[in-house]
């Protein structure tokens, strides 16, 4: 139950920040996905819903997208 509390407040909360207006914001969105994501992996393994968990990694790698954007790359101008 806490697994599942948890996976939803994170969830909701990297939603509800990716889409603030402020940037300033939006940057925490990936933190908050990334956070959620262990747990993801945890309760669609214990449960065996093999096609969440593939899910799952994939939202992984979108979220590190993110984490890479924000706040591991250069300040660098837009391409």
């Amino acid at each position: 139950m806490a697994v599942q509390a948890l996976i939803a407040v994170l969830g909701v909360g990297a939603v509800w920040l990716s889409q603030d207006r402020r940037k300033s914001r939006q940057k925490y969105a990936c933190i908050f996905g990334l956070l959620g994501q262990p747990l993801w992996f945890y309760a669609t393994w214990k449960a065996g819903q093999w096609g969440i968990f593939v899910l799952s990694l994939i939202y992984t790698l979108a979220w590190l997208k993110g984490l890479q954007n924000y706040w591991l790359k250069q300040n660098c101008p837009d391409e």
